[in-house]
């Protein structure tokens, strides 16, 4: 899959129904596998870097720097709207989903980068798992999750379907990030698929 520029689902056309997304009542049913996902150690299952608008590339090894994000990304070039001059959101550098909450709404892997997140992770990244402030040890790098909320946006609902949109953005998705969270790069390094992803500190008070 290395190199991949095209997903599953990315060009579907959604004046008809995607018979990939899955309804409310299958997502809630999967909802407790999620919550098995690990909690303080987990494995990083996947590493996908977005080149260009639409455009995805799955890796097994990534290079995470604390200036370009992860190499080979667009996020440096992309800008944030939120951010004067358009520049880069240093708190939005990284975003990481819990791989078990990837595989509920997209199904098969090769439709997870769908999601247009960088890093897929089997680990409990729920809030309450991981506040913010709290730094993770990816391979040799090291992240910090940022209080910037992840949600679900219309381009998510175009992907996976508007009962995935509900489900990621309701009260116990959020509290749970399905939808995946946000992080900035600490200390930048090597990461590979399978690597150990573990909790190295966290917030005073967490």
């Amino acid at each position: 899959m290395a190199g991949m520029d095209h997903v599953a689902g990315m060009d579907h056309d959604h004046s008809t129904p995607n018979p990939l997304h899955r309804d409310l009542d299958a997502l809630q049913a999967g909802l407790a596998d999620v919550r098995l996902a690990p909690r303080g150690r987990g494995t990083v299952e996947m590493l996908v870097a977005r080149p260009a608008p639409r455009a995805r590339t799955v890796l097994e090894v990534g290079q995470l720097d604390p200036v370009e994000g992860l190499v080979g990304d667009n996020w440096r070039a992309r800008g944030s709207s939120r951010m004067p001059d358009n520049a880069p959101n240093a708190e939005a550098q990284l975003t990481v989903m819990n791989a078990r909450a990837a595989a509920l709404v997209a199904g098969e892997r090769e439709r997870w980068p769908l999601a247009g997140d960088q890093v897929y992770v089997d680990l409990d990244i729920g809030a309450e798992a991981l506040p913010a402030g709290t730094r993770l040890r990816l391979g040799e790098a090291v992240i910090e999750v940022t209080a910037l909320p992840h949600r679900g946006c219309a381009a998510f609902a175009a992907r996976f379907g508007h009962p995935a949109l509900r489900f990621v953005n309701s009260d116990e998705g959020l509290a749970l990030r399905l939808r995946g969270v946000n992080a900035r790069i600490v200390e930048g390094g090597t990461v590979r698929v399978g690597d150990a992803v573990v909790v190295v500190e966290t917030p005073l008070g967490a």
